[in-house]
């Protein structure tokens, strides 16, 4: 068992940093929100439906080992799929295999598109003498700023609370008088699958700064309503009520922008030739991040309660707003290579 767990989190680890980063890669620029947007709504309805396939358990005990079972179909999917897809033609012109790119540019946006590509990809510099980065060019002056927002923004993510919430709220719908765990799981997946649908359509219209704001602003409204659900005696008779609202409020203000966003935006803001390293360092602290808040949140909770915790994460959002609003650029309607040139001029 730890050992199939082991091997799990290395493929999960592996395609979070890959899908991301290859989908900003092969899109076409007026489309790219939303399709780096699907990819989150997927994973969302993949989530709601391990819950749905969970359900036999209740009247079968042994049901877990179909569960495992089933989860062999799409990693059998993905590896056939992949195995037919095109590389991505910017990583094929930066490593000289200049024909294979234009190969792939055709079986990706048609043959009528391959002179424009090309063009944008020779003007970029991506076919300069310039190496790939190493792991310390990531702390240099010339690519730190775009770096550290990246870090940045999956490190507010997790701080703001996205996992406490998920991982509390069975017990937040009990207080409403929901009994089943797999329904209240099932209601926050659904919630979630909602607000990614909303955002995939207003990701190339409204753009991912906008979004980001507007969803970790909804977010701090939302823990702030928590906390006061708990606290405020006036709200006592509405608790359970107002706790389960804000609970779902709260994941559908995430997944507006707070969710999808990050993972879309790094891959556009980040150097071609500092890409691959620093979508990983990025995804390394999501996942640090939220390996350390699942550990200690409980002991926490019980340190400090649940309605100061709540009120912690509310400033996280809002310090969030601050941030996002200094420091993280638009890349709506810009290609790749017009973002490289403004953020990360050659040296």
């Amino acid at each position: 068992m730890i050992i199939g767990r082991l091997l799990a989190g290395i493929g999960i680890g592996i395609s979070s940093a890959l899908v991301p980063l290859y989908i900003s890669e092969i899109s076409p620029t007026e489309i790219r929100g939303a399709l780096g947007t699907i990819n989150q709504l997927f994973i969302c309805i993949g989530i709601l439906a391990a819950l749905v396939a969970g359900l036999p358990l209740a009247q079968n005990p042994a049901w877990w080992r179909t569960m495992f079972g089933i989860s062999i179909v799409p990693s059998i999917l993905l590896a056939l799929g992949m195995a037919v897809s095109p590389e991505s033609p910017r990583w094929l012109f930066q490593q000289g295999k200049i024909s294979q790119a234009e190969a792939a540019i055709k079986k990706l946006y048609g043959k009528e598109k391959v002179t424009e590509v090309m063009y944008d990809l020779k003007a970029s510099g991506q076919g300069s003498n310039e190496p790939d980065a190493n792991w310390f060019d990531l702390f240099s002056k010339r690519y730190w700023k775009v770096v550290s927002v990246g870090a940045a923004l999956f490190l507010l993510q997790q701080l703001a609370g996205i996992n406490a919430v998920v991982y509390y709220s069975t017990s937040v719908f009990r207080s409403a008088g929901i009994a089943s765990d797999v329904a209240a799981s099932a209601l926050v997946g659904a919630a979630n699958v909602f607000g990614t649908m909303i955002a995939s359509s207003l990701m190339d219209k409204q753009g991912r700064k906008s979004l980001l704001i507007t969803s970790f602003s909804g977010m701090a409204a939302s823990m702030l309503l928590l906390s006061l659900s708990f606290t405020w005696k006036a709200l006592a008779p509405y608790s359970g009520t107002l706790a389960v609202v804000g609970t779902v409020l709260y994941v559908l203000s995430f997944a507006l922008g707070a969710g999808p966003v990050p993972a879309l935006l790094l891959p556009e803001i980040f150097a071609s030739r500092i890409r691959a390293k620093a979508v990983a360092l990025s995804m390394g602290m999501h996942w640090v991040s939220n390996f350390f808040i699942g550990l200690y949140f409980l002991s926490v909770v019980n340190k400090f309660g649940i309605s100061t915790v709540y009120l912690g994460f509310a400033s996280v959002c809002a310090l969030a707003v601050l941030y996002i609003a200094g420091n993280v650029v638009e890349t709506k309607g810009r290609s790749l290579e017009e973002i490289e040139r403004e953020l990360s001029p050659p040296s």
